[in-house]
């Protein structure tokens, strides 16, 4: 494609427009960076000598072409650029001159003189270029260096003979590629306006063209080559509106032709190039796809991986790549160095996976900006220069050469690969990409039609089940266990909806005034006297540490401000060398500023909102902000920490056990949450003495004592399937774990190695050190439970004297059989009830359920066709949030049911998900309206469908978003159709009164299919795709609309 930029090209004449705004700020930051940095980046070069070739076809990276761009605004092929310690000479054409006149003025603000000599169309432009040379000579008595760039071979007529001339003038030559890389490093805020809405045209093209494209190719199981989808998102890109960019056309282009690979060949470099190979989707199968666009020249890059029904190798790898790929980016902070970028993914890689560390790509990725891969900002284990805000990176990373476990030679070796377009900022990074999802639920697929793989006998039998177990009795005239527990769950709907009335009318529920809580913190005071103020220091801005203070210079005098009165602090350069640092006050009565005790006690006070400073000292500027932000961050964690030491409840002390017993003791055990710091992690020992337990190290300072008086649960779970053998206490109230607030507090040991020694190759099963081996783990496993469980029975032994009867403590353990899987927080965990909750006690954060707090259960996205179901549930507490646990499989939903059903737990289903929070505060703002519709009843799926009679409309209002609903004429045609038939079949009962009729068995046969035929048939063909593709179990319904073509790969 031509070199020509999308923000235009000078050789256009009038048409094209400097903005000497930016011109005169970018010249100032060049002859500043090259002052200050001339021995160190610019090879002591006293004259920077820049050519820009013309135009090409090719698409490639020039500095001097992003020289042009990134000072002039434009691109100036044919050009060149010798700038002097006071000059700046331009060799150029005709109408390249008429446009460059204009920076005369904003040059010579700086102290500069432009030079513009035109080289007339039949000239060479050697004369001018001997007064340029001339000009160099002057400047020193030495011979002067020139810096150019020495990697770019001259181009075209004019660039050789300035080439030539330049190498035959006895001047000394040094290469300044470092020196411009450096420039272009740090971005200024309209470089990074660039750079993040060609990161918004990227990610739209990955979003809402490559993904549906790639999705609708393999749900039709077409066959479309590499090339081909590149050619077409390269079209999309250059069309931005028609991927939901709201960019001008002019202003974009790609950075590099889409790249699009599957089938086995692999190239994970920025070069590579789409084939002519048709797309590969079979099963265990990998597709890397990687874009790039430019706005106004400024580049960005996605790339993602989609596993489509991948095995257990692919999903392990792309979750630990995933995992390197985040701890990279969390890396890019101001400070660090940018080894250490590359150097946090290898650690993630280690931790996981040690044994795919050597399939790494060898860098993190590279600066981008004006160039796809800045040069001297690799993101490799060598770079020890620091980051700095403003720099922006390309993250890429990868696995190479790869093995799966399948035998197709396509699917066999695998790549993986992830790229994100990341901002470095003041106080941490952006990721300007993330629109476009790489969590494993959105890449991943699967195609596997399940149900069609049942055999049509097994198909029908199960059916018959599904629909004869809730409608049938048995053979013997039984009730059936579901119709039993349809008739205790209406028993307790009618009780649980009672109990709700009783409470909600005895308990109030205000609005209240929605403001922040009033906070207890003590009086702010930096002096108490004036005689404490320091002494000035001419009238500048101060920060006073010692005192948690800044001194303000406000009409001729210090006035002190306390710096937790401080909301915000930021500083900011114009192009006149003026600093500005701007202080915003926290001032009761605007929004998001909470109420303190200092506030409420002087209402009738005068507050400072804002105050401005301008200084001419931008380092000073820098200082100050750094010092205040830190001093405030330093200040607002102690206030916090303090603030949540004083909701805690004092707890009585805790009585030894002493001479009146022996304390029962556990050793060698672990806490969570941990202690926290920097220092080793030490096991310790769990001793329950008369009134609680006491943990404690070998360090003094660490040591918890839990009272008896305060749990509420108490756990105890062997290790059976799982690492860890533990006991779990759920508190009433919270207390202090180091410097952690929890209410749940662990101890475990673990029973057998987490890291096991794989390098040594395949051990054969009958090896006699690994039944050893094998034999050891086992014994130490049923040791540690031993353990514990005497532990338990002890103590249990000790809460069952008369002293300890008010508590009624004693210690639960979780029913492995009633387990279930699902994914209460973001991770899918194995959640298990007990006798008195729900919990899930090996993954953190931990999860613990009273069943008492349970006020009902709603089991969400509950229908023939799913595959998975939510459960949420709701708090006796309608203040606190519902509790979701989501992704539970279908085939726990009659095991769950029946959980519930024997707890008395109230339980309702639903094909949707409900938004709860507008529920709960409907209920809570009007509970007499609540009870007198019902209660709970407006939950009641069966009860709504039985009292409409079964009509369509009923039937509409509980039908799946993505459902086409029936019009009242095919309702209509259908009854009439109906009764044709049945005319009919009076009619030929008449004739063949001699036939045999059918037996119930086949008629309850029939009338199953036909049931399930007109589910199928209710479907929309979007809602068949849906369940048709999945991500690891997920496969939520969302709403019904054009845009919901898909649910994965986004």
């Amino acid at each position: 494609m031509p070199e020509q930029r999308p923000n235009g090209n000078a050789s256009g004449g009038s048409a094209y427009t400097i903005n000497l705004n930016t011109f005169s700020g970018r010249l100032q930051a060049l002859y500043e960076h090259w002052r200050e940095n001339k021995e160190t980046y610019w090879g002591s070069s006293d004259v920077l000598a820049v050519a820009t070739p013309p135009l090409s076809d090719d698409l490639r990276y020039l500095k001097s072409s992003a020289l042009n761009i990134w000072l002039l605004g434009y691109e100036f092929p044919e050009t060149i650029m010798v700038f002097r310690e006071k000059h700046i000479h331009f060799i150029c054409s005709q109408k390249k001159a008429e446009v460059l006149r204009v920076i005369k003025k904003a040059a010579a603000l700086e102290d500069i003189e432009v030079d513009i000599r035109v080289k007339l169309k039949n000239d060479d432009g050697s004369s001018q270029m001997e007064l340029v040379f001339q000009e160099i000579r002057s400047d020193s008595t030495d011979t002067p260096t020139v810096g150019h760039i020495a990697r770019e071979a001259p181009e075209g007529k004019l660039l050789e003979i300035w080439s030539d001339k330049l190498k035959g003038s006895g001047l000394k030559l040094i290469d300044i590629s470092n020196g411009l890389s450096q420039l272009f490093a740090v971005k200024d805020k309209n470089e990074i306006l660039c750079i993040k809405k060609a990161a918004y045209l990227t990610a739209s093209a990955m979003k809402n063209f490559v993904v549906p494209k790639v999705e609708k190719v393999i749900d039709e199981e077409r066959k479309v080559t590499h090339a081909t989808l590149m050619e077409e998102t390269e079209r999309a890109i250059q069309d931005p509106l028609k991927i939901g960019a709201k960019l001008k056309a002019d202003n974009v282009d790609i950075c590099y032709p889409p790249i699009f690979q599957s089938g086995g060949k692999f190239d994970l470099r920025p070069s590579a190039v789409s084939s002519d190979d048709d797309l590969y989707y079979d099963s265990a199968s990998v597709i890397i796809c990687a874009i790039g666009s430019r706005y106004n020249s400024y580049c960005s890059n996605v790339a993602r991986t989609y596993l489509i029904d991948s095995d257990t190798v692919q999903s392990r790898a792309y979750e630990v790549l995933l995992k390197a790929h985040e701890a990279a980016i969390l890396a890019l902070k101001p400070g660090n160095r940018v080894s250490a970028v590359y150097e946090a993914a290898v650690a993630a890689v280690d931790k996981d996976t040690p044994e795919l560390a050597p399939k790494l790509t060898k860098s993190a990725g590279t600066g981008i900006g004006l160039e796809f891969r800045e040069s001297g900002l690799s993101l490799n284990a060598k770079n020890d220069r620091v980051l700095k805000a403003g720099m922006v990176f390309n993250v890429s990373l990868g696995f190479q050469n790869l093995e799966s476990n399948t035998s197709s030679s396509k699917s066999h070796n695998f790549s993986l690969l992830l790229a994100d377009t990341v901002i470095v900022m003041d106080n941490g990074r952006e990721v300007a990409t993330s629109a476009c999802s790489k969590s494993i639920k959105d890449i991943a697929y699967s195609f596997k039609e399940d149900e069609e793989e049942i055999p049509k006998v097994k198909r029908e039998s199960i059916a018959k089940d599904v629909f004869s177990k809730a409608t049938l009795r048995s053979d013997n005239g039984e009730i059936s266990k579901e119709e039993l527990r349809k008739q205790h769950q209406a028993e307790l709907a009618r009780q649980k909806n009672e109990e709700t009335a009783r409470r909600l009318a005895g308990v109030g529920y205000g609005a209240g005034d929605g403001r922040a809580a009033v906070k207890t913190t003590s009086d702010l005071i930096a002096y108490k006297s004036v005689n404490e103020l320091p002494l000035p220091r001419d009238m500048m801005i101060q920060v006073d540490q010692r005192n948690e203070a800044i001194l303000l210079p406000i009409y001729g005098s210090m006035v002190p401000f306390h710096v937790a009165t401080v909301k915000t602090v930021s500083s900011q350069q114009d192009t006149n060398r003026n600093c500005y640092v701007r202080i915003i006050f926290n001032v009761p009565g605007t929004p998001f500023t909470p109420h303190d005790a200092n506030s409420l006690k002087n209402q009738g006070a005068i507050y400072l909102k804002e105050v401005s400073f301008r200084s001419k000292d931008p380092r000073h500027i820098s200082e100050v902000v750094q010092l205040i932000k830190t001093l405030r961050r330093n200040v607002m964690a102690r206030e916090s920490e303090r603030a949540e030491r004083a909701t805690l409840v004092t707890q009585e002390k805790l009585v030894l056990a002493g001479n009146k017993f022996k304390p029962i003791r556990l050793h060698d055990l672990w806490i969570r949450p941990g202690f926290g710091g920097r220092a080793r992690k030490l096991s310790g020992s769990l001793e329950a003495h008369m009134n609680g337990f006491r943990y404690s190290t070998s360090k003094a300072d660490q040591r918890v004592d839990i009272m008896y008086g305060n749990i509420k649960h108490a756990l105890f779970q062997p290790a059976e399937k799982e690492m860890i053998t533990l006991v779990h206490f759920h508190l009433h109230h919270h207390i202090m774990v180091g410097n952690k607030k929890t209410k749940d507090v662990q101890f475990y040991v673990e029973v057998m190695e987490m890291v096991q020694n794989i390098g040594a190759g395949k051990r054969s099963a009958y090896d006699p050190d690994e039944i050893e081996e094998e034999q050891r783990e086992r014994d130490r496993k049923n040791k540690m439970n031993m353990e514990f469980q005497n532990f338990v029975n002890r103590v249990n032994d000790l809460w069952g004297q008369p002293q300890f009867k008010g508590h009624e403590l004693e210690f639960d353990q979780p029913l492995r059989e009633l387990g279930f899987y699902g994914v209460p927080y973001k991770a899918s965990a194995f959640i298990v009830p007990t006798s008195s909750c729900l919990v899930e006690l090996v993954e953190t954060p931990f999860l613990v359920i009273s069943l008492s707090d349970i006020e009902i259960v709603n089991l969400e996205r509950v229908g023939l066709a799913q595959k998975n179901f939510d459960m949420a549930i709701v708090f006796k507490d309608f203040k606190r949030d519902v509790m979701r646990i989501d992704s539970i499989p279908s085939s726990s939903l009659d095991g769950i049911k029946e959980w519930l059903d024997t707890t008395d737990i109230k339980y309702y289903e639903s094909r949707l998900n409900l938004n709860w929070r507008p529920i709960l505060k409907t209920i809570t703002d009007d509970p007499q309206q609540f009870i007198e519709e019902g209660g709970w009843e407006f939950l009641n799926l069966e009860a709504t469908d039985s009292d409409s009679d079964n009509s369509a409309e009923s039937d509409q209002g509980y039908e799946p978003s993505d459902a086409e609903p029936k019009s009242e004429s095919e309702d209509d045609d259908s009854d009439s159709d109906a009764l044709v038939e049945s005319e009919d079949e009076e009619d030929s009962e008449q004739d063949s009164e001699e036939e045999k009729g059918k037996t119930w068995e086949e008629l309850e046969r029939e009338a199953s299919n036909a049931d399930r035929e007109k589910v199928n048939e209710s479907d929309s063909e979007d809602e068949r795709r849906r369940r048709k593709m999945k991500a690891f179990g997920k496969s939520r319904a969302g709403p019904s609309s054009a845009a919901s073509k898909r649910s994965k790969f986004s």
